[in-house]
């Protein structure tokens, strides 16, 4: 069976982005674009309903494409106990109440039983200070976290 794979915001919007400026940016945004020809296909892809919802924001020809590349994912639902524990996350400090939505698919990937949870947000998800306490809460809370990476650290076999 393929590892599961939770796909936030960020995966679809680096995808179809225009290029940019920026090297970093435009460097992730090729990583991304080459996870997704070459490596995509040796997952399961899940999305979520907040994922949609903010796929589906700004520019309405990006957000048209955005939410394309993800058409095909199942779509996992924010339970009560993903609401608790996005609560949990935030009363924790771990994530910021000013990124709800980032606590929101970190719980909803860890309820769901993904393996991972794919993202560029370093921030407030993938971030090293936080990311070890985050998966201990979740376990604590008897939902086993998801590996929280970016697709560098999913490119190889």
């Amino acid at each position: 069976m393929k590892p599961k794979v939770y796909l936030e915001t960020t995966i679809p919007s680096l995808l179809v982005a225009r290029p940019s400026p920026l090297l970093r940016v435009a460097n992730d945004q090729q990583v991304t674009r080459e996870w997704w020809d070459t490596r995509r296909d040796k997952f399961q892809l899940f999305v979520s309903e907040l994922v949609l919802e903010e796929a589906a924001r700004g520019d309405r020809t990006l957000a048209a494409q955005r939410l394309a590349a993800i058409a095909h994912c199942p779509v996992l639902v924010a339970t009560d106990a993903a609401r608790a524990l996005t609560l949990e996350l935030l009363s924790s400090g771990l994530v910021p109440a000013k990124a709800a939505a980032d606590a929101a698919h970190i719980a909803v990937a860890a309820v769901q039983g993904m393996d991972f949870l794919l993202t560029w947000n370093c921030r407030h998800i993938a971030n090293a200070m936080t990311v070890d306490r985050v998966r201990e809460l979740c376990a604590r809370r008897g939902f086993p976290a998801p590996v929280i990476c970016t697709p560098y650290e999913l490119m190889l076999p």
